[in-house]
């Protein structure tokens, strides 16, 4: 609204209205105004503001607007399962699960899914075989129809927890798929690559991890399971491009993983880390937390903030947690060893 200002109200509309009165108040006389030259003035005042709006509308429609929290077609949702890890992603109504937490965390994927309405899970992903990833993931079999089962081995029969999750598949009357580095898979209108592992034979079982990379519109996502400096510099000395908008820290936080070269490589504007309220291990370390603070992204705990969601319109992203926006993300784990 253009607001015409209102001068000396009083006094002066007496004289408009009368050009021969006399003034009282001590005032210069002025000269009569015609009436011609008010409605000039307002139409002309009129057509500038006219302009001016359309120059505004003009200006909105070629710039985008990001969608309120909750209208995206893309969304990621990552989990609170304690010093674990369950991530739910969605587009344009396909689904994909990467991990599912230990097994009693089987009743919140189970509700989860259920209160998404995925009918059809259209990727299970198993990163690797340690109970805080697979264990919970036997819900999304009774929960949905499971299209795809991903995982870096078909079996490991000395690890009782895989070996668990591979008799489930079977019973589902699927198999496990496990990809090759640059396997290439669409998820609605997204679409994502596996990166890695780029080899299993390895000492550590977290290296093993499968990093997979999700783009949607100029937006993209960076999941590496339990990945520690052996499996990072693997893939950074393969030159593999890393480059995401949002990280999901490797290992709950642990100070073997996420290293800087790591982090500056991937160069992500949001770190997201899992990990459970005063866990035995002592995550997120305090020296993982002063390379992401040095890095610079904005960091996110669901042990902190519970489940933290994160939704893109394939420009912007936009995150959402389900309590304590203010927490002291920074603050380390309470019993570091």
């Amino acid at each position: 609204m253009i607001m015409i200002p209102n001068y000396k109200r009083n006094r002066q509309d007496r004289y408009r209205q009368d050009p021969h009165a006399k003034r009282t108040d001590g005032a210069p006389e002025t000269a009569p105004v015609s009436k011609k030259t008010v409605p000039s003035v307002l139409i002309g005042i009129l057509v500038l503001a006219g302009i001016l709006v359309l120059c505004i509308l003009a200006s909105r429609q070629r710039q985008k607007t990001p969608a309120p929290a909750g209208e995206y077609a893309f969304r990621v949702r990552y989990l609170d399962v304690g010093n674990a890890d369950a991530t739910l992603i969605a587009c344009d109504g396909h689904y994909m699960l990467i991990d599912g937490g230990y097994a009693d965390s089987s009743d919140k994927i189970y509700t989860v899914l259920q209160d998404e309405g995925a009918e059809t899970i259209d990727y299970l992903v198993c990163t690797h075989g340690h109970a805080d990833h697979c264990g919970g993931l036997a819900a999304a079999f009774h929960a949905a129809e499971v299209g795809t089962v991903l995982a870096p081995v078909r079996e490991d029969p000395e690890n009782y927890h895989f070996t668990r999750f591979a008799v489930q598949t079977e019973k589902a009357g699927l198999a496990i798929t496990v990809p090759e580095p640059g396997s290439e898979y669409t998820l609605g209108s997204a679409r994502f690559t596996v990166l890695g592992p780029l080899t299993t034979d390895v000492e550590d079982l977290n290296d093993t991890s499968l990093v997979i990379k999700i783009t949607y519109g100029e937006t993209s996502f960076l999941f590496c399971g339990d990945a520690t400096r052996v499996e990072e510099s693997s893939l950074l000395d393969a030159g593999t491009d890393l480059k995401a908008d949002v990280l999901k820290a490797g290992h709950h936080g642990a100070g073997a993983s996420t290293s800087y070269r790591w982090l500056y490589e991937v160069d992500p504007a949001y770190t997201v880390i899992s990990c459970g309220k005063g866990n035995e291990y002592g995550h997120p370390h305090e020296s993982m937390l002063s390379r992401v603070r040095d890095q610079g992204s904005e960091l996110y705990r669901t042990d902190l903030q519970g489940d933290i969601t994160a939704e893109s319109d394939g420009q912007t992203i936009v995150f959402t947690v389900e309590k304590n926006p203010d927490a002291d993300v920074f603050a380390p784990g309470d019993s570091f060893q």
